[in-house]
């Protein structure tokens, strides 16, 4: 009986040790195998009108590329986040590019007359869901932000708030390097299941 209450009790002093020691630890931190490799090239054909808008003409810019979809429901809790940042930031030049994925187009155009635009905000399509692949994106919102020289720094999984998006501009624009985070859960494309 000894015996078994020492063991017992060693278990819950491992279990507490193993908790204790993750306190310490942002449980948001994402790792991506993208975070130090150049955006991918692409030219993605703008949301209305007959323009594109292509990563590498971004060059020399800090480029936040943000992709989301009418019918996501996080896409439109963090929408107004995402057009309040554009605005405070696009003086310090940085470009936002929102990449519709998976949607509909007039479904897209709709949620952006119901919700509004950034001024010098990007809205882009995704024929193919090709920048998702290239991306590597598995569901909405998942954004990703690119330094000047064209590199992914830093992504956000889930729905970005204002001050987790000021947190990582601030860090790029003074030429740090910023720390990839999870806002909560993304809502996969239809017909697959939901992760967080």
């Amino acid at each position: 009986m000894r015996l078994v209450a020492l063991a017992v009790v060693a278990l819950v002093i491992g279990v507490a040790a193993v908790l204790g020691s993750r306190i310490q630890q942002d449980p948001t931190l994402v790792d991506s195998p993208l975070i130090g490799r150049a955006a991918p090239d692409l030219t993605l054909p703008d949301l209305e009108g007959s323009g594109a808008v292509s990563l590498s003409d971004l060059r020399g810019q800090v480029v936040v590329v943000n992709f989301w979809a009418s019918w996501c429901v996080p896409c439109r809790n963090e929408h107004p986040v995402l057009v309040a940042a554009n605005d405070a930031y696009k003086d310090a030049g940085v470009t936002f590019v929102g990449v519709d994925f998976q949607d509909r187009q007039e479904s897209a155009v709709a949620f952006l007359d119901e919700l509004g635009r950034g001024e010098g905000y990007r809205y882009v399509t995704d024929p193919g869901s090709r920048a998702a692949l290239e991306f590597g994106v598995y569901g909405v919102p998942e954004t990703f932000f690119i330094d000047r020289t064209g590199t992914i720094v830093a992504k956000i999984t889930g729905e970005s708030d204002s001050g987790l998006l000021a947190e990582v501009l601030d860090a790029i624009l003074a030429g740090r390097e910023p720390r990839s985070r999870t806002g909560g859960t993304v809502q996969p494309g239809p017909g697959q299941d939901p992760i967080g």
